[in-house]
């Protein structure tokens, strides 16, 4: 619903007004706010009872032991400027952690999802999925060396390794550092600016590996948990100087050795 709804705002070019958050690089729109008052407004009839937190301030306390964590429109400034990432994330957590959780790309059809005791699933335009990030990222690991015995660094090497960028100038000046070391240790490093598409394109093996920090529990709540599904190591990144709590995503094989290039001062 909330993916139909940002798709035509886009159709019509209805996103006149915007404003900052917590930077000048920080936005919001109506479409943020317009996808977040359908959402609650269809939880609130359907689950009555239940907690919900929003970006953009919708909160209930509810009663049942659920909660719901939304995220109307995950990559509002791609949205803004008409690149195709971007999309709609929804999760469900109880006392244990996340139950559930989905994440919806409009742009092409396709909605990644999960529950903690089932499969991490993707179902788009060609049918539907079962996802395994660890195998995909493994197979492609092996077949992209170059011959010979390259050692414990293979996999680092021939990763395809998606990020973020957090908003304050100081963090980002923080993080450009760590990219500038993990440059030659990889095969490449993406940017494109919906970490919760990041989380599930990992999760399909489209990247090998994913870090970010400065994520909010809205961003990453349901993508988590399809990585997770998808056999991979879910990270947390401690906080470190100018640099914010994270997330780190990646299977066995590269999580450690990728940690250590992040943390490394």
């Amino acid at each position: 619903m909330a993916g139909s709804l940002l798709a035509e705002r886009v159709a019509i070019g209805a996103e006149q007004r915007v404003s900052s958050k917590s930077t000048p690089t920080d936005l919001v729109s109506e479409a943020d706010l317009a996808a977040e008052r359908a959402i609650r407004e269809l939880l609130e009839a359907r689950r009555p009872g239940d907690g919900l937190i929003g970006e953009e301030g919708s909160r209930a306390e509810g009663v049942s032991g659920l909660s719901w964590v939304v995220d109307p429109l995950d990559g509002t400034v791609n949205f803004l400027f008409g690149i195709p990432q971007w999309c709609v994330s929804v999760a469900v957590r109880d006392r244990e952690g996340t139950l559930a959780g989905a994440v919806y790309d409009p742009n092409r059809e396709e909605l990644f999802t999960a529950t903690r005791d089932g499969r991490a699933l993707l179902t788009g335009p060609t049918g539907r999925v079962e996802l395994d990030g660890s195998a995909r990222a493994q197979r492609r690991s092996s077949d992209g060396g170059s011959g010979g015995d390259l050692g414990a660094g293979a996999s680092l090497a021939t990763a395809m390794v998606a990020t973020g960028l957090g908003y304050d100038a100081d963090v980002r000046a923080e993080q450009a550092r760590v990219l500038a070391r993990l440059a030659p240790r990889v095969r490449d490093i993406r940017r494109f600016g919906s970490a919760a598409l990041d989380l599930c394109w990992t999760a399909s093996g489209r990247y090998d590996a994913y870090f970010e920090r400065t994520v909010k529990e809205w961003d990453i709540a349901a993508g988590a948990l399809v990585c997770e599904r998808a056999g991979l190591e879910v990270l947390e990144l401690p906080a470190q100087q100018e640099q914010p709590w994270g997330i780190l995503v990646a299977p066995a094989e590269l999580a450690e050795q990728l940690m250590e290039l992040v943390l490394e001062r």
